[in-house]
Protein backbone atom coordinates (compact mmCIF):
# COMPACT_ATOMS: atom_id res chain seq x y z
CA UNK A 1 0.00 0.00 0.00
CA UNK A 2 1.38 3.44 -0.82
CA UNK A 3 1.89 6.02 1.87
CA UNK A 4 -1.22 8.11 2.07
CA UNK A 5 -3.61 9.78 4.43
CA UNK A 6 -4.45 6.50 6.18
CA UNK A 7 -0.81 5.60 6.95
CA UNK A 8 0.10 5.33 10.66
CA UNK A 9 3.80 5.94 10.05
CA UNK A 10 5.20 9.27 11.41
CA UNK A 11 6.03 11.92 8.85
CA UNK A 12 9.58 11.89 7.60
CA UNK A 13 11.91 14.86 7.17
CA UNK A 14 14.15 14.11 4.19
CA UNK A 15 17.13 15.75 5.91
CA UNK A 16 16.91 14.51 9.49
CA UNK A 17 14.64 11.44 9.40
CA UNK A 18 11.35 10.78 11.28
CA UNK A 19 9.89 13.75 13.16
CA UNK A 20 8.96 12.76 16.76
CA UNK A 21 5.41 13.55 17.90
CA UNK A 22 5.00 16.65 20.08
CA UNK A 23 5.37 16.14 23.85
CA UNK A 24 2.46 17.26 25.94
CA UNK A 25 3.57 19.66 28.71
CA UNK A 26 3.31 18.25 32.22
CA UNK A 27 1.50 20.04 34.95
CA UNK A 28 3.96 21.45 37.53
CA UNK A 29 3.17 21.71 41.18
CA UNK A 30 3.41 25.43 42.13
CA UNK A 31 4.18 24.57 45.75
CA UNK A 32 7.16 22.43 44.73
CA UNK A 33 8.54 25.29 42.64
CA UNK A 34 8.24 27.70 45.58
CA UNK A 35 9.98 25.25 47.94
CA UNK A 36 12.81 24.70 45.45
CA UNK A 37 13.28 28.44 45.01
CA UNK A 38 13.44 28.98 48.78
CA UNK A 39 16.02 26.18 49.20
CA UNK A 40 18.24 27.55 46.43
CA UNK A 41 18.01 31.09 47.82
CA UNK A 42 18.92 29.83 51.29
CA UNK A 43 21.95 27.95 49.98
CA UNK A 44 23.18 31.01 48.10
CA UNK A 45 22.70 33.21 51.17
CA UNK A 46 24.54 30.79 53.45
CA UNK A 47 27.38 30.29 51.00
CA UNK A 48 27.81 34.03 50.46
CA UNK A 49 28.04 34.83 54.15
CA UNK A 50 30.34 31.89 54.89
CA UNK A 51 32.61 33.06 52.09
CA UNK A 52 32.70 36.53 53.60
CA UNK A 53 33.56 35.12 57.02
CA UNK A 54 36.10 32.47 56.11
CA UNK A 55 37.64 33.89 52.98
CA UNK A 56 39.50 31.66 50.54
CA UNK A 57 41.33 28.57 51.78
CA UNK A 58 45.07 28.41 51.37
CA UNK A 59 46.24 28.26 47.78
CA UNK A 60 49.93 28.88 47.12
CA UNK A 61 50.58 32.23 45.51
CA UNK A 62 47.01 33.55 45.84
CA UNK A 63 46.88 34.86 49.42
CA UNK A 64 46.03 38.54 49.75
CA UNK A 65 48.50 40.67 51.66
CA UNK A 66 46.68 42.47 54.49
CA UNK A 67 47.49 44.00 57.86
CA UNK A 68 47.45 41.53 60.74
CA UNK A 69 44.92 42.73 63.34
CA UNK A 70 46.81 43.73 66.47
CA UNK A 71 45.89 42.34 69.89
CA UNK A 72 47.17 41.86 73.41
CA UNK A 73 46.69 38.52 75.15
CA UNK A 74 47.95 36.91 78.33
CA UNK A 75 50.56 34.18 78.05
CA UNK A 76 50.69 31.05 80.17
CA UNK A 77 53.34 32.65 82.39
CA UNK A 78 51.09 35.64 83.09
CA UNK A 79 52.77 38.16 80.78
CA UNK A 80 50.92 40.42 78.35
CA UNK A 81 51.97 39.77 74.77
CA UNK A 82 51.16 42.27 72.03
CA UNK A 83 51.41 41.08 68.46
CA UNK A 84 52.82 44.36 67.16
CA UNK A 85 55.74 44.03 69.60
CA UNK A 86 56.97 41.17 67.41
CA UNK A 87 57.41 43.50 64.41
CA UNK A 88 60.68 42.68 62.69
CA UNK A 89 60.11 38.94 63.04
CA UNK A 90 58.12 36.60 60.83
CA UNK A 91 55.21 35.29 62.90
CA UNK A 92 53.27 32.08 62.56
CA UNK A 93 50.05 32.74 64.47
CA UNK A 94 48.43 29.40 65.23
CA UNK A 95 44.88 29.12 66.61
CA UNK A 96 44.36 25.78 68.31
CA UNK A 97 42.60 24.00 71.20
CA UNK A 98 43.44 21.18 73.57
CA UNK A 99 40.45 19.14 72.33
CA UNK A 100 41.41 19.58 68.66
CA UNK A 101 42.80 16.27 67.33
CA UNK A 102 44.36 17.78 64.16
CA UNK A 103 46.04 20.37 66.39
CA UNK A 104 47.76 17.57 68.29
CA UNK A 105 49.04 16.16 65.00
CA UNK A 106 50.58 19.41 63.75
CA UNK A 107 51.94 20.68 67.08
CA UNK A 108 55.13 18.54 66.99
CA UNK A 109 55.78 19.95 63.50
CA UNK A 110 55.49 23.48 64.86
CA UNK A 111 57.97 22.63 67.62
CA UNK A 112 60.45 21.39 65.02
CA UNK A 113 59.88 24.37 62.73
CA UNK A 114 60.39 26.84 65.57
CA UNK A 115 63.75 25.23 66.33
CA UNK A 116 64.76 25.20 62.68
CA UNK A 117 63.60 28.66 61.59
CA UNK A 118 63.78 30.55 64.88
CA UNK A 119 67.42 31.58 64.23
CA UNK A 120 66.27 33.05 60.90
CA UNK A 121 63.71 35.30 62.58
CA UNK A 122 60.59 33.13 62.93
CA UNK A 123 58.42 33.35 66.02
CA UNK A 124 55.53 30.91 66.36
CA UNK A 125 52.73 32.07 68.65
CA UNK A 126 49.99 29.70 69.73
CA UNK A 127 46.56 31.01 70.68
CA UNK A 128 44.60 28.47 72.76
CA UNK A 129 40.87 28.74 71.98
CA UNK A 130 39.08 26.50 74.46
CA UNK A 131 37.43 26.53 77.87
CA UNK A 132 40.17 24.66 79.68
CA UNK A 133 41.89 26.37 82.60
CA UNK A 134 45.26 28.03 82.19
CA UNK A 135 46.79 25.24 84.26
CA UNK A 136 45.33 22.54 82.00
CA UNK A 137 46.54 24.33 78.87
CA UNK A 138 50.00 24.74 80.39
CA UNK A 139 50.15 21.04 81.30
CA UNK A 140 49.09 20.10 77.77
CA UNK A 141 51.69 22.39 76.20
CA UNK A 142 54.41 21.00 78.45
CA UNK A 143 53.46 17.44 77.55
CA UNK A 144 53.67 18.34 73.84
CA UNK A 145 57.09 19.95 74.33
CA UNK A 146 55.94 23.34 73.06
CA UNK A 147 58.91 25.71 72.69
CA UNK A 148 57.03 28.87 71.69
CA UNK A 149 54.67 31.24 73.55
CA UNK A 150 51.11 30.07 74.12
CA UNK A 151 48.48 32.75 74.73
CA UNK A 152 45.02 32.47 76.24
CA UNK A 153 42.67 33.24 73.36
CA UNK A 154 39.58 35.43 73.36
CA UNK A 155 36.60 35.38 71.04
CA UNK A 156 37.13 38.95 69.85
CA UNK A 157 40.62 38.03 68.62
CA UNK A 158 39.31 34.95 66.81
CA UNK A 159 36.57 37.12 65.28
CA UNK A 160 39.13 39.70 64.15
CA UNK A 161 40.90 36.94 62.21
CA UNK A 162 37.62 35.31 61.11
CA UNK A 163 38.71 31.89 62.38
CA UNK A 164 36.16 29.33 61.13
CA UNK A 165 37.89 26.16 62.33
CA UNK A 166 40.98 24.88 64.08
CA UNK A 167 43.77 24.56 63.58
CA UNK A 168 44.21 27.72 61.55
CA UNK A 169 47.54 29.43 60.98
CA UNK A 170 48.33 32.92 59.75
CA UNK A 171 51.76 33.73 58.37
CA UNK A 172 52.81 37.31 59.08
CA UNK A 173 55.86 38.94 57.55
CA UNK A 174 58.33 41.23 59.29
CA UNK A 175 56.22 44.28 58.40
CA UNK A 176 53.17 42.88 60.21
CA UNK A 177 51.31 41.77 57.07
CA UNK A 178 49.47 38.49 56.58
CA UNK A 179 51.03 36.91 53.50
CA UNK A 180 49.46 33.45 53.75
CA UNK A 181 47.13 31.30 55.83
CA UNK A 182 46.30 27.63 56.24
CA UNK A 183 42.88 26.43 57.41
CA UNK A 184 42.73 22.94 58.88
CA UNK A 185 45.43 20.30 58.92
CA UNK A 186 47.94 20.40 56.08
CA UNK A 187 51.29 18.72 55.66
CA UNK A 188 54.45 19.93 57.35
CA UNK A 189 55.84 20.87 53.94
CA UNK A 190 52.89 23.20 53.33
CA UNK A 191 53.52 24.95 56.64
CA UNK A 192 57.22 25.22 55.86
CA UNK A 193 56.53 26.79 52.45
CA UNK A 194 54.37 29.46 54.08
CA UNK A 195 57.01 30.13 56.74
CA UNK A 196 59.56 30.77 54.01
CA UNK A 197 57.13 33.10 52.30
CA UNK A 198 56.78 35.13 55.51
CA UNK A 199 60.52 35.16 56.16
CA UNK A 200 61.43 36.16 52.62
CA UNK A 201 58.68 38.72 51.97
CA UNK A 202 60.19 41.92 50.62
CA UNK A 203 59.73 45.06 52.74
CA UNK A 204 56.88 47.17 51.40
CA UNK A 205 55.38 44.24 49.46
CA UNK A 206 51.96 45.13 50.83
CA UNK A 207 52.14 48.63 49.39
CA UNK A 208 53.13 47.20 45.99
CA UNK A 209 50.21 44.77 46.12
CA UNK A 210 47.78 47.51 47.05
CA UNK A 211 49.00 49.75 44.24
CA UNK A 212 48.62 46.93 41.74
CA UNK A 213 45.09 46.23 42.93
CA UNK A 214 44.17 49.91 42.52
CA UNK A 215 45.64 49.96 39.02
CA UNK A 216 43.47 47.02 37.97
CA UNK A 217 40.25 48.76 39.02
Amino acid sequence: MSVGENSHEPPVDQASGPIPPPVEPRNRNPLALVVAAVVVAGMLYFGFHMARRTGPSRMPGTARVTDAPDFTLESLDGKSVRLSDLRGKAVLLNFWATWCVPCKIEMPWLVELQSEYGPQGLQIVGVAMDDSSKEDIAEFAKKMGVNYPVLIGKNDVADAYAVPAMPESFFIDRDGRIVDKIIGLKGKADIEDSIRKALNAQPGASQTTAAGAQAQK
